[in-house]
């Protein structure tokens, strides 16, 4: 780190540490060892059956594992890398963001699990963020290449999660309260770690078990207007009356409960804790900002400077935390995820404030579909890189974040970690 006065060097190296323990303080609260075991429903007659899919489910069914005295079997489906030891749950690892055969095995896997089950027996589905991706059931006509192409696309088109979700419930065997429906007539217990802007439990992994208040008409809609590549096996199944979802008020769908057991308010609130045992007012925003994310930088660099220059909303030292999901339209070649991307952005916004140092992270540890959970910025963040040769404007435009903060190691690496609610960002302000 380039910097001419040694104290401002210490000054910046504790502001990072302390942005890393807010950091840590969301992602502990969230995790399941923490918070699964207090939502445990009343043990069955019969079976109990433990199914799910998403980033933080195997960490989830390991939890379930060590706090279940009954008898349980099940199947539930991770991102690569995040699976978890468990006995008598088995983990099936997939590719996240696109689908992939192991998922889609996977998926068949689970669907035959709940065949023949009765009344009497119970079965428990595991949800968090990623699990739309995971769980892969191309409809009748619709091959998994022609899914992977639409997921493709989804990504690229900068479209909303709740947009992206609305598509794939409608394109798929499982999505959309599909799930909820092949486990009858058995009584359903969904425990889920929210990643969505407002807990939405329809898109939280695209509401496999509750149902849907969408139609095949808005998921077309969807495509339309965000101009999303949609192979033509696809745009038939849309027009078709398979590709409608069960409604909220389905029938079908009365054996089903439905328990949140981890959100991003609440990890949002654990911050805000640390924040406050170290001095700094805690100045929430919310869990639910959603946009393009060098939009959303514009917006809370102008908020973290108004704390700066006139006290409002809230005065020095104070941080100025967030969540929610932001979206990234890619119009370039370069690498990075969308916190990488909202932290460059926030970087040429901030123009090297003084007072002004900043965290912005997947709390799943993983950025987009790179190594990183996401980035630093500081004071000296654009003048490191232009020692480097590195034009942060240049980096922003084609969509390279990640090598942009690589090369000045301000990358925030941390592994999987076995959790998901969504992105977290915080903004030090100092006196």
């Amino acid at each position: 780190m380039t910097v001419s006065n040694p104290s401002a060097s210490d000054e910046i190296a504790a502001a990072r540490r302390l942005l890393r323990n807010l950091f840590d303080a969301a992602v502990a609260r969230a995790h399941p060892e923490s918070c699964l075991a207090a939502y445990l429903p009343e043990p069955p007659k019969g079976r109990t059956v433990i199914i799910g899919a998403g980033k933080a489910s195997a960490a989830m069914a390991r939890a379930f594992e060590q706090a279940w005295e009954g008898p349980i079997e099940g199947v539930v489906l991770t991102r690569f890398g995040h699976g978890e030891p468990t006995e008598r749950i088995r983990i099936v690892e997939g590719a996240h963001p696109v689908p992939d055969a192991a998922g889609e095995a996977g998926t068949r896997e689970m669907l035959a699990l709940l065949d023949g089950l009765t009344e009497d027996d119970l079965v428990i589905c595991l949800l968090s963020g990623g699990g739309s991706a995971l769980l892969a059931g191309p409809p009748p006509g619709v091959s998994l290449e022609d899914l992977q192409t639409l997921g493709r696309g989804l990504l690229k088109s900068g479209a909303p999660i709740s947009a992206m979700n609305t598509v794939r419930k409608h394109v798929s065997t499982v999505a959309g309260g599909r799930l909820a429906l092949a486990a009858r007539p058995a009584r359903l217990v969904t425990l889920a770690i929210s990643d969505v802007p407002g807990d939405d439990p329809g898109i939280i992994a695209s509401g496999p078990t509750i149902g849907d208040e969408t139609t095949a008409a808005d998921a077309r809609a969807i495509i339309e207007a965000y101009g999303i590549a949609c192979p033509e096996s696809i745009a038939e199944w849309l027009g078709s009356e398979g590709a409608e979802t069960p409604a909220l008020d389905d029938p079908r769908l009365a054996h089903a409960s439905y328990e949140l057991v981890a959100a991003p308010a609440l990890s949002l609130e654990a911050a805000a804790e640390i924040a406050r045992s170290e001095g700094y007012t805690p100045i929430v925003l919310g869990d639910r900002i959603e946009g393009e994310a060098r939009e959303v930088a514009k917006v809370l660099a102008a908020i973290a400077q108004s704390c700066v220059d006139h006290g409002q909303p809230g005065a020095a030292p104070c941080v100025v935390l967030s969540g929610g999901e932001t979206s990234v339209t890619v119009r370039g070649e370069g690498r990075g995820g969308r916190n990488a991307e909202f932290q460059l952005a926030l970087a040429v916004e901030l123009a090297g404030h003084p007072k002004l140092t900043a965290i912005a992270c997947d709390t799943d540890g993983i950025d987009g579909s790179e190594d990183n959970a996401g980035a630093f910025v500081d004071p000296t963040t654009l003048a490191r890189g232009r020692e480097k040769g590195l034009d942060a404007r240049a980096y922003l435009d084609r969509n390279d974040a990640y090598s942009y903060f690589e090369a000045l190691g301000d990358l925030v690496i941390t592994g999987p970690t076995r959790t998901n609610v969504n992105d977290f960002r915080a903004i030090l302000v100092e006196p």
